[in-house]
């Protein structure tokens, strides 16, 4: 079978044929993403997970609550860092005044705290649903807003690892002292951004979604 009808979940177990080499990332090694060889690997029938050809309905089942745990990951490193640069803004001082004290610094961290509020509340309010909500209709009614929501704190992350970049100048840079976690973060960025699908897929993926339960005799 084509597309998604023809995929199915193999349990392979580490054994002959099976090779897996380690892959260097920018997140370490504690995830264990490797390179996997398979070399005429014989898979027992029980290790099929679920039903033949049903393997993508058990992909899909996780996408939301790990979009959403991406989301808090997200919301929390962006406050991380604009804490980072509110102490960071107080304690330097450029001719003879804190850097605070600049307007265009204050509009930076305005800017950047406005981006992260209004995420941390549409995470907030994710999770009441998905809390309250009968798990049987959580995937069809919050697939598109968890999307959404997580390409939103994707280019949300981005925003601010850009504005603390600046806040902090060349002290963003460096592996040690006050910038050290700012350079840290900015190295994690990009990660919301990609796993767990790219942004224009979500984008898209919540406005099919949105369009199916359009009725068919919508008219303006």
């Amino acid at each position: 079978k084509q597309g998604g009808a023809g995929v199915s979940l193999l349990l392979i177990e580490r054994g002959e044929g099976v090779t897996t080499t380690r892959m260097k990332t920018r997140y370490g090694g504690a995830a264990g993403t490797a390179f996997v060889k398979f070399e005429n690997v014989k898979v027992p029938v029980s290790n099929l997970l679920g039903k033949e050809n049903q393997g993508f309905k058990c992909i899909m089942y996780n996408f939301n609550h790990e979009r959403w745990v991406m989301c808090v990951i997200i919301v929390a490193f962006s406050r991380l860092l604009l804490e980072e640069c509110m102490r960071w803004a107080t304690l330097r001082v450029t001719f003879k005044k804190p850097l605070l004290a600049q307007p265009v610094i204050r509009a930076r961290l305005a800017s950047m705290a406005a981006e992260i509020a209004s995420c941390h509340a549409w995470v907030e309010q994710l999770t009441y649903q998905m809390c309250q909500m009968d798990p049987r209709e959580a995937p069809k009614l919050l697939g598109g807003p968890i999307a959404l929501c997580k390409a939103k704190c994707s280019r949300m992350m981005c925003s601010v690892v850009d504005g603390a970049a600046q806040v902090f100048g060349g002290r963003a840079l460096t592996k040690t002292g006050m910038g050290s976690v700012v350079e840290r973060v900015s190295n994690y960025s990009k990660f919301g951004a990609i796993l767990g699908g790219s942004e224009e897929i979500l984008d898209d993926f919540a406005m099919r979604q949105a369009a199916r339960e359009m009725s068919a005799y919508a008219r303006l």
